[in-house]
């Protein structure tokens, strides 16, 4: 008989699942070099990485001199095309993700990805990580329109359908990630190790790990949990 209290645990895809940074902050320079500013590294661009690539491509602009007028939307559509095609040069699990995956199989949990990546580009990364086809679903923020990506609630409830009903968690390292599992009412977990934008502990989440080895046994203290 199954102890564990979550049938569906969610994951943010950038920061929380997977270290992207080196691929995003690629994609990002490969723009400023284009337009001649100098380079931003890997910690500055994680700074910006969460809220979607947008907003990502336009902190890095204003970072190195402002965003150029008129000329945004090209630029986005440059990094957009160099990051599909690089999408994982870098990019690799976060310690103990893969060990986690497995001990969740084993205990019948099913798992997805809730992330502000386009899907397909989340797909695309999944896929060459040779993790796709192991996802419940995977959510990206133009999956249900840009009006329901994260911090909305929307995301978790369609985990929950897709993945067959039940009780879920998610697990994120951004604000917007707390505020949608609040938003569904889902217990939170928020992890230490993620692209953080201030410290972890003003995010609002349920509980916080520093490795995902601590994930289960957080996740079975969260079953008390009840969020409306």
């Amino acid at each position: 008989m199954k102890t564990f209290p979550f049938d569906i645990v969610g994951f943010d895809l950038d920061g929380t699942l997977v270290d992207t940074s080196g691929d995003l902050t690629a994609a990002v320079n490969h723009v400023l070099d284009s337009v001649g500013r100098p380079l931003l590294s890997n910690d500055a661009v994680k700074q910006h990485i969460g809220g979607g690539a947008k907003l990502m491509l336009q902190q890095g602009l204003e970072a190195t001199g402002g965003v150029p007028e008129g000329d945004f939307r090209p630029l986005y559509r440059q990094m957009l095309s160099y990051y599909e095609a690089n999408v994982s040069v870098h990019s690799r699990p976060f310690d103990g993700a893969l060990a986690l995956l497995e001990q969740l199989d084993a205990i019948g949990v099913r798992y997805a990805v809730v992330t502000n990546k386009f899907e397909s580009l989340a797909v695309k990364l999944l896929t060459d990580l040779n993790l796709a086809h192991r996802m419940g679903c995977i959510l990206g923020a133009d999956t249900l329109g840009k009006e329901n990506a994260k911090p909305s609630g929307a995301p978790i409830f369609e985990m929950i359908n897709r993945c067959g009903g039940g009780r879920a968690a998610y697990v994120g390292d951004s604000i917007y990630d707390m505020m949608a599992a609040k938003n569904a009412g889902v217990p939170s977990v928020a992890v230490s190790f993620g692209f953080l934008h201030g410290p972890v502990e003003a995010m609002g989440a349920d509980a916080i790990i520093d490795h995902f080895d601590e994930l289960i046994p957080t996740l079975s203290s969260l079953s008390h949990v009840e969020l409306h």
